[in-house]
Parts: C-alpha cells; sequence; structure tokens
C-alpha cells in the first residue's frame, strides 16, 4: 500500500505541497507574520486561491487573482459589495465552474474566528490539501487570537477617546486633532455622524446568553470599521456599549444627495445581501459638523435620529435628522406619557390599540396629506368614493370638523405624529 502510494504521482505531489507549506508557516509564526503572509504561502505551496474572511464572509486576507474574483462571482459566490458568501460553500466541495471551492472554520478554545476558504478553478481540491488547509486554520487562529487581543485594547482606547471628543472634554482642538492623527484618523474636516444600532427583534432572536450577544457587537462594530477603513482609511468608526459611531466625510459644498450617497454606500456594504449572518440594524445621520466644535451635538442629532426612526420607520431604518420634522420636536418631549394623553385628548377612541382604530388613523393620515380632498384620498386608499365619504363623516363625528377647522387638523396631525414617537 505504501508503495501503491508512492507510485502516484498526485499523492506524492501533494505530500511536496503539504511539505513545503508546512515549512512556509512554521517561518510565518517564527517571524511574527499576518494572515495575508499565510494567505499567500497556502496559495503559493497549493496553487489555489486563498481568502480569510470574518465569519460572515468580510474578507480579511487574500491570495486570488481577478480571473478568480470572477469564478467566484460567476459562481454566485461574491455579493455585490464583494463579501464572500461563505454560506453557500460546502466544506466537502462547492463546484466554481470547472473547478471548487471549500471552506474552513478558523476556530480557537471553541470561540469561531473567522473562515479560510479555497478555491482551485481548474479542478478539485485533493484530499492531502484540505488537511493542509486545516494546518493553516489552525495557524490562523493563534494569529487572530493575538491580533484580536492587541485590536481589542487598541479599540477600547480609540473608542474612549471619541466619546471624550463627543462629551467636549478631549482638550483644546489643535491637541484633539494631533491625537487623533495617531489613529490615523482625520477629524477635523466635515463629517457627519453615523450611529448604528442593532434592531431590538434581531438581538431578540440572539438569545439571552450575553456572551454570544457581545460576539454580535463585535462582529456588528468590525464591519462598520472595515467597510469605513475601505472607504477611506481616515474614517473614525468607534464601537460604544449598544451602537457603533462612524464620522463619514463629506464635501459641504456638494449637493446634499452626494452626502447622502456616501453615507449609504457604506451603510450597504455593511449590510451586504444579508447573508452569512447578518444581522438587522438601524442607523443615524447627524446634519454636517463643519469642525470638532460641531462633533457633540452632531452625534446627539445621530442618536435621536436613530432612536426616532426605528420608532416610526421601525427596523432597518436610516433616518437623517433634517427629516425628522415634527418628530424632532416632539422627542424632546421627556415625558412620553404626556405626548400619550395629548394624543388621546385630541383623537379619542381613535388613539386606542385596535385594529379599528389604526385602520382608521392610516385613512385620517391619507386625507390630511390630500388636503381632505376625499377623491383623491379614495384612490389612495383604493376605496369607492362613497366609502371615503363615509369615513370621512365617521371620522368628524369622533374628532368634530377636522375637514374645515385648521387648527383641529393642526393638532389631529401632531397627535398622530404623537402617537408615532410613543409607539
Amino acid at each position: 500500500m505504501g508503495q501503491d502510494l508512492i507510485s502516484d504521482p498526485e499523492a506524492v505531489a501533494a505530500l511536496e505541497r503539504a511539505d513545503a507549506l508546512h515549512t512556509a508557516l512554521t517561518h510565518i509564526v517564527l517571524e511574527g507574520g499576518d494572515l495575508a503572509a499565510i494567505a499567500e504561502a497556502v496559495g503559493a505551496a497549493l496553487g489555489c486561491g486563498v481568502v480569510f474572511t470574518s465569519t460572515d464572509g468580510r474578507e480579511r486576507a487574500a491570495h486570488l487573482d481577478e480571473a478568480q474574483r470572477e469564478a467566484l462571482a460567476r459562481a454566485g459566490l461574491l455579493d455585490p459589495s464583494g463579501r464572500v458568501r461563505v454560506e453557500r460553500i460546502d466544506p466537502d466541495g462547492t463546484a466554481v465552474g470547472p473547478g471548487e471551492a471549500v471552506v474552513r472554520r478558523v476556530v480557537a478554545a471553541g470561540v469561531d474566528l473567522a473562515r479560510l476558504v479555497a478555491l482551485r478553478p481548474d479542478g478539485r481540491v485533493h484530499s492531502s490539501d484540505v488537511h493542509a488547509l486545516e494546518r493553516a486554520a489552525i495557524v490562523a487562529a493563534l494569529l487572530v487570537t493575538r491580533v484580536e487581543a492587541i485590536t481589542a485594547v487598541e479599540n477600547k482606547y480609540r473608542g474612549d477617546f471619541l466619546r471624550d471628543v463627543f462629551l467636549g472634554r478631549a482638550g483644546e482642538e489643535e491637541d484633539v486633532a494631533e491625537h487623533a492623527q495617531a489613529f490615523g484618523w482625520h477629524l477635523d474636516r466635515p463629517v457627519v455622524v453615523v450611529v448604528a444600532v442593532l434592531d431590538p427583534d434581531a438581538i431578540a432572536e440572539l438569545g439571552p446568553d450575553p456572551e454570544d450577544r457581545r460576539a454580535w457587537q463585535d462582529r456588528f462594530a468590525h464591519a462598520w470599521r472595515q467597510v469605513a477603513a475601505a472607504a477611506d482609511d481616515s474614517i473614525a468608526s468607534v464601537a460604544f456599549s449598544r451602537e457603533v459611531v462612524t464620522l463619514v466625510p463629506v464635501d459641504p459644498g456638494a449637493p446634499a444627495a452626494v452626502g447622502h450617497a456616501a453615507v449609504d454606500r457604506i451603510v450597504d456594504g455593511v449590510r451586504g445581501d444579508r447573508g452569512g449572518g447578518r444581522i438587522a440594524f438601524s442607523a443615524g445621520v447627524s446634519r454636517v459638523a463643519h469642525g470638532l466644535a460641531d462633533l457633540p451635538e452632531a452625534f446627539r442629532q445621530a442618536q435621536r435620529a436613530v432612536e426616532i426612526g426605528r420608532r416610526v420607520h421601525g427596523g432597518g431604518s436610516v433616518t437623517r435628522f433634517d427629516q425628522l420634522g415634527l418628530h424632532r420636536l416632539l422627542a424632546l418631549v421627556p415625558d412620553s406619557a404626556e405626548l400619550t394623553a395629548f394624543a388621546s385628548d385630541v383623537l379619542g377612541p381613535l388613539a386606542d390599540r385596535t385594529a379599528e382604530a389604526a385602520d382608521l388613523r392610516q385613512t385620517l393620515q391619507v386625507l390630511l396629506d390630500t388636503n381632505f380632498n376625499v377623491a383623491e384620498a379614495a384612490r389612495a386608499q383604493f376605496f369607492h368614493y362613497n366609502t371615503m365619504r363615509y369615513r370621512v363623516g365617521k371620522l368628524q363625528r369622533i374628532l368634530g370638523p377636522v375637514a374645515t377647522d385648521p387648527h383641529l387638523r393642526l393638532d389631529v396631525a401632531v397627535a398622530l405624529r404623537a402617537l408615532e414617537i410613543v409607539g
């Protein structure tokens, strides 16, 4: 049997590749290399494309040429944002044209750290090569553990510094700008502050284990840092306890749509195609902060925008402070019970939490939006004209002459917004 193994050219070649990789990995460990070095060593030794990703497929290091990336894309294994769809790759092999891709978990002490994907574009991945990949995954786990321990300390330091900036206690502006540059950040320029938070429903699905929730929060923060750095490596992006804060640079002389597009590109990059375990989140965007002195207020604006946006639009929303309108003023009322009482006084039974009341409130909002044009409101709700007339009569019996009294109409409009704020 040993003679058969020696006489098998493919097996002999696989053993030689594994031996070459073992030597290369040993040097990498001794010399303090990184994931990029491992990816290059694996790719060179096994003659395949290699990519290390986060657990949800965000590229961390790679040894891939353009042809290999295109092959992955044609096989549906890359989403438009560049995320590797690791959830679609079978550990036993997934066809990529005439070739094959395999994936291995990078794990240390039971903690899922990363993914190792190997692509042989012109044939199957040999079983001996799979064993070599598993060995590379073990070495990668050691390096990732070391890097993440260092990164955790650095991120905490960066987060504490940016929190001090938002609280106005980081020092003089020149000192703050200089300190930020030591992190590679450029704070002294026009930016919008983006606050992103995981949606409560999505968090509830994670279960009660605090370790699992912290792991998801860390993954979420890492996604924001990675996508922001890909857009501009001088962007500040840090994680606080329950939110990720990112300062996106904008050109104050450009149309607002240009600034919105810059934020949208980063948000879309973090979301990807929602595969690979991506978790739902909402974001709030401040007005433009033209300098360091504006950052504390911009941070508060972004926090208010994400909070109100989630209440009004639900999870997964991106809300800009300038779009809050009346909600912005109502959110300043500290006692939600007061808002509820105001809505009940104005709307009466329409403020109830029943399906019938919600249905009538929707009709009422359409009537307000159309300036009580019954025909237009009927078309908007796909009602018969007479049905809408009946509903207008019913609403006026409850509310009073809302169709003709401008002051009452204003109270009703504000009461509807108040209900949105208190949920």
